[in-house]
């Protein structure tokens, strides 16, 4: 039996919720842990590589906005991959966007487990993970509109932390108060070896670590279906990908490198917890625990609301099974939640009973996931324009700048981060599990064309 046409998800999410899903999506942990990595391995020049990455991935963004426009869809991309490559693309974009989240999700709940032991160290990390995965799992499953307010306010905690630093950074500049005032000076960005003081070759690798830290922005696509005014409020959010990346990614790392020379930030911790720490912050530590804790909780609860979405946009095209596709009471999909919580609790137990090494190579599949995913929007938006070009879809107002040739850049762009991994023994493993995927997509889209062969042939009356 068909689906009923009644279900249908209800247009809750307003202008701030989408406005801020949009900056949270672009705001990953990985900003307030990782790029202490990055910035010793790369040095003050690591700004530049954020903006270089950026305007790839808002280029991307804008070839999602265009296809937005035309056809505003839950799980966006994954149709839009289908509509346009071919049934095997939604199959694969589809699969493969909840792979990411489900693992990235998985990944979320342990560090939250991590980070609460910063308070309570006699806690079990299960214990704390356990029952955020509870918590988010429950918000998904009430209403949309609880789900958009706690993105909200956890987008919220991460900017207010980031806009922070930049004017204390600014007011220590032009005033010098604080322990670090003797020290800090813009002229810290160029004056201790240069922008890239580890040669050209550190630069290049460290693209493999900053478009990770950018994986969830094209969530935005997702929330399409449930945005009150998608027409008005999805090409303004966006439109400001950019400057939003220009002023949490480069304004942020800028002010750490003119308050502190790049080389004394320790490779393996936090610099925000460093910078706070100098300028005389005693809670420093604390505070970016706790905002590290509200941006691992933000990036489940969007793993929730996506795979869920994603689930039913392949359970309506027989992709899935149809019973995930249905809608509760409460206009969500309460069955594609609940498995999303099944598989992300057995991450629970994985990380409690086998070492953190083992869970890198589950992990390992959602930096596989995510290029591919941004790839197939490019490709997708590709095979739009030239049925626009054809007259069989009319042009939109709302462009991506520069196409066909900014597509081919993007592709170029992501196919040269993925050649990056091989150089790392860490993000290698990546390298080593795509084989396993594309298999297991194969055997999946073949078992699903002749599941919906089936079903078309019960559906054939009998002569």
């Amino acid at each position: 039996m068909s689906q009923p046409p009644a279900e249908e998800y209800r247009k809750e999410l307003g202008t701030r919720h989408i406005n801020m899903i949009a900056i949270g999506g672009a705001i990953g942990v990985g900003l307030f842990l990782g790029s202490g990595k990055a910035l010793h391995q790369v040095g003050p020049g690591l700004v530049v590589i954020y903006a270089i990455a950026g305007l790839m991935i808002f280029f991307v963004m804008r070839a999602l906005g265009e296809l937005l426009m035309y056809r505003p869809v839950s799980g966006s991309f994954a149709e839009y991959a289908g509509e346009f490559v071919g049934p095997w693309a939604r199959f694969a974009t589809g699969w493969g966007y909840w792979v990411v989240w489900i693992v990235t999700g998985m990944a979320e709940i342990t560090a939250v487990g991590k980070y609460f032991q910063f308070w309570f160290p006699s806690v079990p990390q299960w214990i704390p993970a356990l029952g955020a995965l509870i918590v988010l799992s429950g918000v998904n499953l009430i209403a949309v509109k609880l789900f958009g307010e706690f993105e909200f306010w956890f987008a919220l905690v991460k900017v207010v932390a980031i806009v922070g630093l930049i004017v204390l950074a600014a007011a220590i500049l032009v005033f010098g108060f604080s322990d670090v005032g003797p020290t800090a000076s813009v002229s810290n960005i160029w004056s201790h070896g240069g922008l890239f003081p580890n040669g050209g070759v550190s630069a290049l690798l460290a693209f493999q670590i900053v478009m990770f830290a950018f994986i969830g922005v094209e969530m935005v696509g997702q929330t399409a279906s449930e945005s009150s005014d998608p027409q008005r409020v999805l090409p303004r959010a966006i439109n400001s990908v950019m400057w939003r990346i220009l002023i949490f990614y480069v304004g942020a790392l800028a002010a750490l490198t003119a308050l502190v020379p790049w080389n004394r930030f320790p490779a393996d911790g936090s610099p925000f917890v460093h910078a706070f720490t100098l300028i005389g912050i005693p809670a420093a530590a604390g505070i970016i625990n706790f905002v590290v804790t509200t941006a691992a909780l933000s990036s489940c609860n969007s793993g929730l609301y996506s795979t869920a979405r994603m689930m039913r946009t392949l359970s309506q095209e027989g992709q899935a099974p149809r019973a995930v596709g249905r809608l509760s009471r409460r206009a969500v999909p309460a069955r594609a939640i609940g498995i999303s919580f099944g598989v992300m609790l057995i991450g629970v137990a994985l990380n409690y009973f086998v070492p953190e090494e083992a869970f890198t190579y589950i992990t390992s599949a959602s930096t596989v996931g995510a290029i591919f995913t941004w790839a197939m929007i490019v490709i997708a938006h590709l095979g739009y324009r030239r049925k626009v070009a054809a007259g069989e879809i009319p042009a939109g107002r709302f462009r991506m700048p520069w196409a066909p040739y900014s597509n081919y850049v993007v592709l170029a762009f992501l196919a040269f981060v993925v050649v990056l991994l091989a150089f790392d023994a860490d993000t290698r493993i990546a390298l080593y599990i795509t084989p396993v995927l594309v298999v297991l997509a194969v055997v999946g889209y073949q078992l699903s064309v002749r599941t919906q062969r089936r079903r078309g042939d019960e559906r054939t009356p009998v002569a």
